[in-house]
């Protein structure tokens, strides 16, 4: 058994049970809908359908990050149990846990100096997120040590490519990531945006594309463009999908078809309430390892 532990935040958007099954252990954010704030705890509090059907119909959600005493309180339990904490962050670009995990860090170390510590920034989120940590998991359970996952961990989480596209763009309007004209003739014309992770850990916009089954077409022409050897990639690949499982099996269905030596079939997964109170339903994120971004 490894003296280590492999943690993360619930925004690596995996479900409860592969947590579980992995031995990862993941520490919440937090949303509040209506009035009331809850934990981001992989649709426990609230399911994942009641959330986005909440959103659909004209509810606001907000957002909150792990602060530093929740850090504190989550790893200080297996600091005690004499465990090394190896912990992979939500992307920078898009959140400050990595700074408040780094704070809950130092502090603890002050009062655990025999035990270690270390704070990925995973410049990711969704499932490509929780890629990462399936890569990690997978090292450490073929026996790597601590410092051989952390130092991989820091070399090769640019090798995880993001693409996102989306269907339904009311949220990106309420958020003020595209103005009220702009989303009302996109959503006439029918405007799919198409967005990649940079190198940064940022969202940005590199395709409008007009129609969902052009999107569709589009993302797994990405895959082709990106993938570790083209159309003989022999990589996992993950989806994440806000209320719109459809969209996101025919982007898999199209990818199974096309990469024919993929490691098992294209898990598919929901995209949590956290990242989803940003985006909205009618996200689908596709995840793969490429070159690095």
């Amino acid at each position: 058994m490894q003296q280590y532990a492999i943690t993360c935040c619930s925004t690596a958007d995996m479900p409860n049970e592969y947590f579980q099954e992995k031995s990862i252990q993941y520490v919440c954010f937090h949303f509040s809908i209506d009035g009331k704030q809850y934990q981001d705890d992989l649709g426990k509090s609230m399911p994942y359908k009641e959330f986005y059907e909440k959103i659909s119909t004209g509810s606001q959600a907000t957002t909150s990050q792990v602060n530093v005493q929740e850090f504190i309180e989550f790893f200080e339990p297996l600091l005690i149990a004499g465990k090394d904490i190896l912990h992979v962050s939500l992307s920078s670009g898009l959140s400050g846990a990595y700074n408040s995990a780094n704070i809950a860090k130092n502090d603890l170390l002050n009062k655990y100096p025999n035990r270690k510590i270390e704070i990925v920034d995973s410049l990711g989120a969704s499932s490509g997120y929780g890629l990462l940590i399936e890569m990690l998991t997978d090292m450490r359970d073929n026996g790597a040590s601590y410092e051989e996952v952390h130092k991989w961990a820091e070399n090769n989480k640019l090798l995880i490519h993001h693409w996102f596209f989306s269907t339904d763009l009311t949220s990106y309007i309420k958020g003020g990531r595209i103005s009220k004209t702009a989303g009302l003739f996109g959503t006439i014309l029918g405007i799919c945006p198409l967005l990649n992770m940079d190198d940064k850990g940022h969202l940005i916009p590199r395709e409008k594309i007009r129609s969902k089954k052009k999107v569709i077409y589009e993302i797994v022409e990405k895959m082709k463009v990106n993938a570790q050897n083209g159309l003989n990639y022999s990589g996992k690949c993950f989806i994440s999908h806000s209320a719109c499982l459809n969209d996101a099996r025919a982007v898999a269905d199209l990818i199974e078809a096309t990469f024919k030596n993929l490691n098992g079939k294209v898990m598919i997964n929901s995209v949590g309430t956290v990242i989803g109170s940003h985006t909205g339903p009618g996200t689908v994120a596709l995840f793969f390892i490429g070159g690095k971004r």
